[in-house]
């Protein structure tokens, strides 16, 4: 099953929201969970060395240190952890890593997850965003006014696995579904989940004008992963109307 190695014994967390962010359709997870870690300094707190993850190792520009693919970070101020992965990973993969945190946890916390889904907006007009959940997130939902789907729908890919394990193992767990543009990384999709949707959940308030501000630069420096994503539907995590499969 593996394990996660905790790099830092000085952070003490309670009850800690994870924010899940694997990539997936217009990179709205990673992009939320990069910029929630840098906006707000937070600790590299832990290596994700679970099975079914990729053995690689990545490194950072002017940085010859290399770390896990897969990794947390906290903010112990807020009470938060969110899970950074520079790789894609597929299902299998996410569903170990869910048994592999689980463990690790004991089924404490709230998990949220993160789900773009592929629609084409004009520009300027702000995504649509959803939420689902599981185990008392459904409350977590209500309470600061996400709104529920309008349609049947489902999560495939790698969050589509975690959120599954939250639903059979009864854990407490929310998912969020933003419209996405498809093609490209879409920032202002991401900040509006954080601004929107992760922040009222975990009771603060996430600056994103550096997204916004930044968009075309973004696009451009995550295109590749981008295309990676397109072309392995398996690896990608991806909301779609249920209507699809009917």
């Amino acid at each position: 099953m593996g394990d996660i190695e905790v790099l830092r014994d000085d952070v003490s967390l309670d009850d800690p929201t994870l924010v899940e962010g694997l990539p997936g359709v217009g990179l709205v997870g990673k992009l939320a969970t990069d910029h929630l870690a840098e906006t707000f300094e937070m600790v590299h707190y832990a290596n994700v060395h679970c099975e079914g993850l990729p053995p690689v190792a990545t490194y950072e520009g002017d940085d010859r240190e290399l770390v896990t693919p897969v990794r947390l970070y906290a903010d112990q101020e807020r009470e938060l952890l969110a899970l950074r992965s520079d790789v894609p990973v597929t299902p299998p993969a996410a569903l170990e890593f869910a048994e592999c945190l689980s463990a690790w946890d004991g089924g404490g916390g709230t998990h949220v997850y993160l789900s773009g889904i592929g629609r084409k907006r004009e520009e300027g007009t702000t995504p649509a965003m959803y939420g689902v959940g599981t185990a008392g997130g459904s409350d977590s939902l209500a309470a600061v006014g996400i709104e529920s789907p309008e349609e049947s729908g489902l999560v495939s890919g790698p969050t589509g696995a975690l959120l599954n394990h939250a639903v059979r193992t009864d854990r407490t767990a929310v998912g969020l579904i933003v419209e996405a543009t498809p093609q490209f990384p879409d920032p202002e999709a991401a900040a509006h989940l954080l601004q929107e949707g992760i922040g009222p959940l975990v009771g603060t308030t996430v600056p994103v004008a550096e997204l916004t501000d930044r968009a075309a630069e973004i696009r451009s420096a995550k295109r590749r992963l981008a295309r990676q994503m397109q072309e392995a539907d398996e690896t990608s995590s991806q909301a779609r109307p249920l209507g699809m499969y009917q």
